[in-house]
């Protein structure tokens, strides 16, 4: 099959890798139709996750048929079209029955901390991902979700990951109505974030990034205030001086390591790799946000530490929660938001390009060029499929 293959940091390629096969009887395969590079994904292709290892497929948003099930499997045939969440859980443990799914406790042995995701290192677990032809899926009676007829496949394969985790990050701030939300991170994380602190009663929604076209972007599609931060002295100080000099109610992360903005930070964070990725937008956020107020963090940052004021933190009161999106959970609710026409993921999807182009699509995504939001990679089995819901979006 023909899968996205890394070479190293900002080096990935179209290569031929043998087809997956049932392991066990638990598993399926299925054949992608769409899959997605994630901001996440970059994180990668930067050299910022440990144990990346060459010959590694990514991809941990995708979306395809069913094209062999295990001895094992009931609740998935062939020919079923399905969206795949980007945990790998089992359902039995204790946090899948709390459905914690990003904290599975089963599926990742290489670590207690980290969940496992399809595609992302051998830290997540060691899960080829869906940038492919064809992937394996274990546990498939209890990921995988059979797609509802009434739903197009670009807004499915974005329920997969995007969808669900900038829902969960705006749901994690405990949005209050009439709440002012400062979201960090103009990418589409933060894009759907923003629609969704609109959905839980939100009375102002200020997004920060540095790239215009995605700000303007944003407070299209969101209709939200934006910030360059580029053109800002003190990221706290101009928020405070926006909120009458209260802060925030919610700060949200949806940036993480990766995050730009501070010499130091990127130098400690993301050059020396002293910390676990520049850790600004945490400082931005504890600090922006009012006394007693929430932050919400969905941004990727390393399994070491970093370097985090603390003692604001305690002082100010500040109640901090931050996962994985537990996908599955949200599903049921997302499905209703896009039938009703409150949500409508598929509009953020700015490039549609062929597996075999993956080198190229990285660039243009993590270089942030001919105003790339939200990209889809096509394997070469679906480009029937990609003209046929081209057509349609027309």
């Amino acid at each position: 099959m023909l899968a996205m293959n890394y070479r190293g940091p900002y080096r990935v390629r179209a290569d031929h890798k043998p087809d997956p096969v049932i392991e066990h009887p638990g598993d399926a395969i299925v054949r992608v139709t769409r899959t997605c590079i994630c901001g996440s994904d970059l994180h990668l292709y930067h050299g910022m996750v440990p144990d990346t290892r060459v010959g590694h497929t990514f991809g941990h948003e995708f979306i395809g048929v069913v094209e062999d099930v295990g001895a094992e499997v009931q609740t998935l045939k062939v020919g079923d079209r399905v969206m795949v969440p980007f945990n790998v859980f089992c359902g039995s443990c204790f946090f899948c029955q709390h459905e914690l799914y990003g904290n599975c406790h089963n599926t990742n042995p290489e670590s207690t901390a980290v969940g496992a995701i399809y595609g992302y290192s051998h830290t997540a677990g060691g899960y080829d991902g869906g940038q492919a032809e064809y992937v394996r899926v274990p546990m498939a009676d209890v990921g995988p979700m059979v797609i509802p007829d009434d739903i197009h496949d670009d807004d499915a394969v974005l329920l997969t990951d995007v969808t669900p985790t900038g829902y969960q990050a705006a749901e994690m701030g405990d949005i209050k109505e009439g709440d002012t939300v400062v979201i960090f991170g103009a990418g589409p994380i933060g894009i759907i974030a923003a629609k969704s602190a609109w959905l839980m009663g939100a009375g102002r929604v200020i997004v920060v990034d540095e790239v215009e076209y995605r700000l303007e972007f944003v407070k299209r599609w969101a209709q939200c205030e934006v910030v360059n931060f580029r053109e800002v002295n003190d990221m706290a100080e101009h928020i405070k001086k926006m909120t009458d000099w209260m802060g925030a109610d919610v700060c949200i992360d949806c940036v993480g390591g990766d995050a730009a903005g501070s010499i130091a930070q990127t130098l400690t964070g993301r050059l020396m790799k002293a910390q676990a990725g520049s850790s600004i937008v945490l400082h931005w956020c504890i600090n922006s946000v009012r006394k007693g107020g929430n932050i919400s963090i969905v941004g990727v940052y390393g399994p070491t530490f970093n370097m985090v004021p603390m003692g604001n933190v305690l002082n100010k009161g500040l109640t901090i929660r931050a996962n994985q999106a537990s996908v599955k959970r949200h599903l049921p609710r997302l499905i209703e938001h896009i039938r009703e026409g409150r949500l409508n993921p598929k509009e953020i999807i700015t490039h549609r390009v062929p597996l075999e182009e993956v080198a190229d699509a990285y660039h243009i995504f993590s270089s942030k060029l001919d105003g790339c939001i939200k990209t889809i990679l096509i394997p070469p089995r679906a480009h029937e499929v990609r003209a046929v819901q081209a057509s349609a979006l027309h």
